[in-house]
């Protein structure tokens, strides 16, 4: 995720001493952000080595003097519940003998930018220029571990994150909210609307649909777009353009808000009992 939206999202949706959590919290940009604004920050991360980035990261950005607390959780995020009762209170209490158990429902803020469900990897221009795959095979899709989400497809992806996103509702204090952040990509030749997809999941999973903020990937110039593709996104598109097909890139990442509904007052139901009568 960019740290300026991630930055963004955090001002924007909750108050200096919330809890902000990214189940998912890879190198820890969103954690970062997070303690820079006085936030306390938790993230979960399943990859040991992404995780270890992330607390390395969290070191550097106290060093810089940012003020809030945070930790990492090596774990599953579809266990969340159970890894924030366990973990959390001790890492937010800077690990105090007499930490207490963090209760249910005590997150503020879920920002995360969840895989998307394609193939990804890391450039070795080194590797390309010895003539082997630019993606060396050990840093595909996040890890070499085939269970992890990153290599999920298809109905197995949609069922995995139906899975997160109802335990970051469990996690979710009401009133709070879950930020996601995706972006549709191509596959076989269509637009992928993962956008959709993650709307559907997180209503399943008893979020409101709240906003929907488009994050340009783009310069403005003289009133103009200025895209900065990727080589692989400029190149399928030329290709897509020389077949014929009516296509332009894709210069934007979706923002989706989900809001956990607001626990209704006592007072409520007899004020609606007496608006019925």
């Amino acid at each position: 995720m960019i740290p300026e939206l991630a930055r963004r999202a955090i001002e924007h949706y909750s108050d200096p001493g919330d809890l902000v959590l990214d189940p998912m919290c890879g190198v820890g940009t969103t954690l970062v952000e997070a303690i820079h604004l006085d936030r306390r920050a938790l993230g979960v991360e399943l990859e040991r080595r992404w995780g270890a980035l992330a607390v390395a990261n969290l070191a550097l950005a106290r060093e810089q003097g940012a003020p809030g607390k945070a930790g990492v959780i090596e774990g599953d995020a579809r266990e969340l519940p159970r890894l924030l009762a366990r973990k959390a209170g001790r890492i937010l209490s800077a690990r105090t003998a007499g930490a207490q158990r963090l209760p249910s429902g005590s997150v503020d803020l879920i920002v995360t930018s969840p895989p998307y469900a394609c193939e990804v990897g890391e450039i070795s221009k080194k590797a390309w220029g010895q003539g082997r795959n630019l993606c060396p095979p050990d840093t595909r899709n996040y890890s070499t571990d085939r269970a992890n989400l990153g290599h999920a497809r298809g109905d197995d992806y949609r069922q995995a994150m139906a899975d997160i996103y109802a335990a970051c509702a469990a996690v979710l204090k009401p009133g709070g909210f879950l930020v996601a952040v995706t972006k549709d990509l191509r596959e076989r030749g269509g637009l992928r609307d993962l956008a959709g997809d993650t709307i559907e999941l997180c209503r399943a999973a008893g979020l409101e649909y709240w906003q929907h903020v488009i994050a340009l990937l783009a310069g403005i110039r003289d009133g103009e777009l200025v895209p900065y593709p990727s080589f692989f996104q400029l190149t399928q598109t030329r290709k897509a353009v020389a077949r014929g097909d009516r296509t332009a890139l894709v210069i934007h990442e979706d923002v989706l808000v989900f809001r956990k509904r607001p626990a209704a007052s006592k007072a409520e139901p007899k004020a609606a009992t007496r608006r019925a009568a």
